[in-house]
């Protein structure tokens, strides 16, 4: 084998050892929390020796890190995706339930992750969650500050509206994690309830004095 192919192999094999550990300690944290996970179950559930680990992660406080990101990725492409379609700009709150609860059934485990260790995990993993969470509000906010009714809020004002749509997605992706699988009646229930409550906030827009 060629110098460039044995380094190909190397480095798909160090991602699937590193991909390995990453979905152990996911497991692992659904059934007892990450904080209660040590190092060692999660080399042993994921088939490599402690040493093998530090080659990917410096600690378990960076592994549970690496999970925050992981866990927002699939829902930050699917919103950005999402922003540059003009039909979901002009139809925002059935688009956005639509998003969320796809986005949340294709990742269910790292919702559950964020939904426990929000409240309950490490202090650093919390404190990543939140600010992951603050990159959404900041992230809406730009969207928001182009619909009518909005578009000459002061920043505040759009920020703290944002952030009313942000609480209300967490609240319903929670919902959906809690959700058993191939109950298409609860899914509609949920959608149906995050866009009534997005509605009843745009409901304000046009009377609220900035």
């Amino acid at each position: 084998m060629s110098e460039p192919a044995q380094s190909a192999s190397r480095q798909v094999q160090k991602e699937r050892t590193r991909q390995a550990i990453l979905a152990s300690a996911l497991e692992l944290s659904h059934e007892q929390g990450f904080a209660q996970v040590s190092l060692r179950q999660v080399s042993r559930h994921a088939g490599v020796v402690p040493t093998a680990f530090y080659r990917h992660f410096e600690s378990m406080d960076k592994l549970g890190l690496a999970l925050v990101e992981q866990s927002f990725s699939t829902l930050r492409r699917m919103i950005r995706d999402a922003q540059r379609d003009p039909h979901v700009f002009d139809n925002i709150i059935d688009a956005a339930a639509d998003v969320l609860v796809e986005a949340v059934k294709q990742s269910k485990a790292h919702f559950a992750f964020v939904a426990r260790e929000r409240v309950g995990g490490p202090e650093v993993v919390r404190t990543a969650i939140r600010h992951e969470l603050d990159l959404f509000v900041s992230e809406l906010a730009v969207v928001l500050a182009r619909l009518p009714n909005i578009e000459n809020w002061s920043t505040e004002d759009v920020q703290m509206v944002s952030r009313l749509f942000v609480r209300n997605m967490v609240s319903n992706a929670e919902e959906v994690v809690e959700m058993p699988d191939g109950r298409p009646d609860l899914e509609e229930k949920i959608k149906e309830g995050a866009r009534r409550q997005m509605r009843l906030i745009v409901v304000g827009f046009r009377d609220w004095r900035s």
